[in-house]
């Protein structure tokens, strides 16, 4: 075992043992992050304003601080964006991570110095937490590379923004710098077709052992390595052996991956957001990604299904159950408080506490009255490319309301690698699967509200030109698997 190796593992050996005091004692950890944050904020005008000073108990703080969006929370942001200190959190943020917004067109998620110090720690935690169990140290020993958005960061009122994997990088850690992938001059180029095609001439011929990134952009990294060299991944980094991802569920790209690496290599989930880094994958054996409860967040939680009703049933992490479906809301030391994220997740493990993300409180189908999820569609298409082997580039479903003739439907828009060979098969098992998890949808279909659902195909590479079109091609930028509407599929349909 080289000298690196050694330390590397004895390293991740005492990190993982270390986390073991805040993964045992959640409920605990928790409770001490909403008192700091009570204890920290109690003098900003937000904490003046919702009676910091008053709270010593959850009820309390359910009582004062209310549950609230972006766009609820908007006017303290604006005082931030105009100058002022101590709104949110003492001083002034550190960052805005820039994002895209709803009704309040791009959002400025604040990144205060304590909440950007865990960002760092729980991805370096993971990939630790993965060398401990796996034992495969030689991950450190040759380059990694990120697929990011670019670190060129701007300023709004004194305050450096840009997108939050641009202000990550720069803040990777010195043990890592020399192994990281690409130049700084590479990962500032702005388009990112040109941007790609750069990564490609300065990585080919490196020893790459790490590669990380949301899956689809990633894959289009790869296709161009592979259209450039004749060989596949493994050809060209034959040490690759660890792939990190987080953004999408990872399970519909993957035989796409495993058939353009030409091998089977180990895959760690990461949940990272611009509010917070909320969990990750700590083994490879156990399901679920570990609650990050010791990082500067203090969760909330609230069941999904009551989740746009007058009585909310608002919860701590002490009274979670496993398999319920919960919007999850994040209070930070960065100053968002009762924030809903607009993400769903369910537990699959109460000691520790693991998740798995379900989806988007916003991303659903639901003109029927169906309410279907992210998770539902991801297993009812994992299921049929099983049964009937075929390779997806990505897919988007949304309701038909008025067809030309028929019932009503829900129209699934998929980009095939590689089709199946009984189309008519695999649209049955996909419907099928979403009648299994979804009763609603079921009952829809008994009762002759909807018919089956129909497949369209989207020509080859049709969902990386609609993304071109808006201008949202690479970085963190992904397609919504689910609509209410019809405003992303009839852009599809035109391409």
């Amino acid at each position: 075992m080289a000298l690196k190796s050694f330390f590397g593992y004895y390293f991740a050996k005492y990190i993982v043992k270390k986390n073991s005091s805040w993964i045992k004692n959640a409920v605990k950890s928790q409770d001490k992050q909403r008192k700091f944050i009570i204890d920290r904020a109690k003098n900003t005008k937000f904490g003046k304003d919702h009676n910091f000073s008053k709270i010593s108990t959850y009820e309390e703080w359910k009582k004062f601080v209310p549950i609230r969006d972006y766009e609820g929370l908007k006017p303290y942001i604006d005082l931030v964006l105009c100058g002022e200190n101590d709104v949110l959190w003492p001083g002034k943020p550190l960052y805005f991570s820039k994002t895209s917004g709803t009704t309040s067109g791009s959002k400025h998620i604040p990144i205060s110095k304590h909440s950007m110090k865990h960002h760092i720690i729980a991805a370096r935690d993971a990939i630790l937490a993965y060398i401990y169990e796996s034992k495969n140290t030689s991950v450190i020993n040759g380059k990694m590379i990120f697929i990011q958005g670019s670190p060129v960061l701007s300023s709004t009122s004194g305050i450096l923004t840009g997108r939050l994997s641009g202000i990550v990088a720069h803040h990777t850690p010195w043990y890592l710098k020399k192994n990281q992938l690409p130049s700084l001059k590479t990962n500032s180029i702005r388009s990112w077709e040109e941007k790609i095609g750069a990564i490609c001439n300065e990585t080919t011929g490196a020893d790459l052992r790490l590669i990380s990134g949301i899956p689809p952009w990633v894959q289009m990294y790869f296709e161009k390595l592979i259209e450039k060299t004749g060989e596949n991944i493994a050809s060209v980094f034959p040490n690759f052996s660890l792939f990190i991802h987080g953004g999408v569920n990872f399970s519909p790209y993957k035989k796409t991956f495993e058939k353009l690496v030409g091998k089977k290599v180990d895959s760690v989930e990461l949940y990272p957001a611009s509010e917070g880094f909320i969990a990750y994958q700590n083994s490879l054996i156990e399901k679920g990604l570990l609650l990050c409860v010791n990082h500067g967040i203090f969760y909330e939680f609230i069941v999904a299904d009551s989740f746009y009703e007058k009585k909310q049933k608002r919860i701590s992490l002490e009274d979670v159950e496993v398999g319920v479906n919960y919007v999850i809301i994040l209070n930070t030391t960065a100053g968002l408080y009762g924030y809903n994220i607009g993400d769903t997740i369910r537990f699959v493990s109460l000691e520790p506490y693991k998740i798995v993300v379900t989806g988007r409180i916003k991303h659903f189908t639901s003109a029927f009255g169906e309410h279907v999820i992210g998770e539902e569609v991801d297993f009812a298409i994992n299921k049929a490319i099983k049964k009937v082997p075929a390779e997806i580039v990505e897919f988007h479903v949304a309701p038909m309301v008025n067809p030309t003739s028929g019932l009503p439907y829900h129209e699934w828009l998929i980009e095939f690698e590689r089709p199946p060979k009984d189309m008519l098969l695999f649209e049955k098992t996909i419907d099928n699967c979403l009648q299994e998890k979804n009763s609603y949808y079921k009952d829809l279909i008994k009762g002759k509200v909807l018919r089956s659902l129909k497949i369209t195909l989207i020509s080859k590479n049709g969902f990386r030109k609609h993304m071109q079109s808006i201008g949202k091609l690479g970085g963190q930028n992904k397609v919504p698997r689910l609509s209410n509407n019809r405003k992303i599929a009839d852009k599809l349909l035109c391409i």
